[in-house]
């Protein structure tokens, strides 16, 4: 099993959680992202910088990811992606994407972006995260840990 973390945009909070659960549990963690990610010099967490360009390190992803892997992305069509390979997603804020909800997202967001391409003001995105965010996003990920993983 690996965890895979859409790094771009994925808060350095959630880095650090995602970091000392893998160096407790030795899963593998590889975070994608088209910048340079710092990871702590041990075998099993890994960074792959991929070029520059719209969904580059979303398409790395879904090519690398494998049934029961765990993906860490606030991206919804991504997220959408690694379902249908039968891998889980996991939003930074602790939302466990399920096949029941993942369909009313991808609505849901398909209508902002037509809400917004038609010069309506949808708003200024989400809020800051939270400590409770970070907690939730914790919880969840022991969680799977301890349902998928083995050591």
């Amino acid at each position: 099993m690996t965890i895979w973390v859409d790094a771009d945009a994925c808060p350095v909070a959630i880095r650090d959680i995602l970091v000392k659960a893998a160096l407790r549990t030795k899963v593998q963690l590889t975070f994608v992202a088209n910048q340079p990610v710092k990871t702590p010099r041990v075998t099993h967490i890994r960074s792959i910088q991929v070029s520059q360009g719209f969904d580059v390190a979303d398409n790395c992803i879904v090519q690398k990811v494998d049934a029961d892997d765990l993906v860490i992305t606030g991206d919804i069509p991504l997220a959408a992606e690694v379902m249908e390979k039968s891998a889980h997603a996991l939003n930074p804020r602790g939302e466990m994407y399920t096949t029941d909800t993942i369909g009313q997202k991808l609505n849901m967001r398909d209508f902002m972006d037509v809400m917004r391409g038609s010069g309506v003001q949808t708003g200024g995105g989400p809020p800051p995260m939270s400590a409770k965010d970070r907690q939730n996003f914790a919880n969840h990920l022991d969680r799977y840990l301890s349902k998928h993983h083995r050591k």
